[in-house]
């Protein structure tokens, strides 16, 4: 791994960390920019990047960091919405390996579609398995699970989606170009 590298995983690692405090309090799931960082970490860095940054910040949460919406620790990990925390680990391995799948510089238009395909089922990964978790810890019915952790969340998950795309396609050629080009001495 490449000191390049590195930076942008730090650099995503803080983006999530951010985003987690940007938020709207939504009980018992609040609305955060975290899942945005997440997905355009994948779309952005591809499997490799999006994965450190992800398995950075949940060790971070877990150790005791307070990076999770609702705190830190594993309390907070094994809590109501520790399942949307796990599914954006599945997330990014989803996003990321259509990220990979056509290079931005080979084919823009084939790469943000691949993309598109990817951010809808990394978002729909993380429903999968954050609401059924949810519906589990606080024993709740399918109607409630679902009003409380995903109606919610499709509007603005689709707007995330979409800057997401559109931040991807104007600089993963740069991105891809950074992490592969010589560094002169």
């Amino acid at each position: 791994m490449n000191t390049r590298k590195t930076l942008l995983i730090a650099l995503f690692t803080g983006l999530i960390i951010v985003g987690t405090f940007i938020k709207v309090p939504l009980p018992p799931v609040p609305i955060s920019l975290q899942t945005f960082f997440v997905i355009l970490a994948a779309l952005i860095g591809g499997l490799q990047i999006g994965m450190f940054s992800i398995v950075i910040y949940l060790l971070l949460g877990i150790i005791g960091l307070p990076v999770f919406t609702s705190g830190g620790g594993i309390a907070a990990l094994i809590g109501p919405t520790g399942g949307f925390l796990i599914g954006m680990l599945f997330a990014v391995v989803v996003a990321g390996i259509f990220s990979d799948r056509v290079k931005a510089a080979d084919n823009r238009k084939k790469h943000i579609i691949f993309c598109l395909i990817g951010g809808i089922i990394a978002t729909i990964v993380i429903y999968a398995i954050g609401v059924p978790w949810l519906k589990s810890s606080l024993d709740m019915s399918w109607t409630q699970a679902l009003a409380a952790g995903m109606y919610p969340f499709l509007i603005g998950d689709t707007i995330k989606l979409i800057v997401a795309l559109i931040i991807t396609y104007n600089f993963k050629e740069r991105f891809d170009f950074l992490l592969t080009k010589e560094i002169d001495e």
